[in-house]
């Protein structure tokens, strides 16, 4: 019973403050596409834009970037030895640390928090080496929703000339761990084909909203600019409640 009571707290005590209208709400971007399609370039921009403006505090957060779990990743990755399964787990271990310790606190506080590569990245990488969705979603659990997903969508082929036109792909960029293939440009072909295939698909279940990233780079920013607009009119949706009230228990404990 007290866990429920304690529960339902929470649950009041959140919608509370996501519904306060004296107060502007947090807002979580996230910015997903494959390797060359833009998107770094257009998350800058965006929020270059956000920061002229001084409308919002602007916190960006990016994937496989935790101060804790990061060395651990570059160092299993530098000797080649990751299974599909620990390159799932180490990656899932780094986005919850960086939910917990950024995320949910910078929109606690109403910021704005811009994510460079969210949930999905993990999820199409794990599926595309042959892990269940359902089990990579459960790694990742209580889920957290981003307000917006903005998804930059380019062919295979555009995304394999941006990225070797500048280096080589590495070992596990370009899936040579399952594809078995000696030259990297091949295996990230390979390789890129089903991240974009995986893409697609959650593009549809989770409802992405599309930008095409073979357009012009300008373009594109005034498209993400358009849609952000649209988005941040809309009020709260009590979707990550369970994440928050976790959260919260944990802070509370701690």
């Amino acid at each position: 019973m007290g866990s429920a009571q304690s529960k339902r707290s929470w649950d009041r005590q959140i919608r509370d403050h996501f519904g306060d209208p004296s107060k502007r709400r947090g807002l979580l971007v996230a910015f997903e596409g494959p390797d060359g399609s833009g998107k770094t370039t257009q998350r800058k921009l965006l929020k270059t834009w956000l920061k002229a403006l001084g409308e919002y505090k602007v916190v960006t957060t990016k994937w496989n970037s935790s101060e804790l779990l990061k060395p651990v990743i570059k160092a299993r990755k530098d000797i080649r030895v990751l299974s599909p399964q620990e390159f799932s787990l180490l990656h899932a271990a780094d986005f919850r640390h960086r939910v917990e310790q950024e995320v949910l606190p910078a929109l606690w506080k109403g910021h704005l928090v811009i994510a460079d590569r969210f949930l999905y990245t993990g999820l199409v990488r794990d599926v595309a080496r042959g892990l269940d969705l359902d089990w990579v979603l459960k790694l990742y659990q209580p889920l957290v929703w981003p307000d917006l997903v903005l998804y930059f969508s380019v062919s295979p082929t555009t995304s394999t000339d941006r990225v070797t036109a500048a280096r080589v792909p590495n070992f596990y960029e370009s899936g040579q761990d399952i594809t078995d293939l000696d030259d990297p440009t091949a295996s990230y072909l390979r390789f890129i084909t089903r991240i974009i295939g995986e893409y697609e698909s959650l593009a549809t279940i989770f409802n992405f909203t599309t930008v095409n990233a073979e357009q012009a780079i300008n373009e594109q920013h005034l498209e993400v600019r358009r849609l952000f607009r649209e988005r941040e009119l809309r009020p709260w949706s009590d979707w990550n409640l369970e994440a928050y009230a976790e959260w919260l228990a944990q802070r509370a404990s701690a």
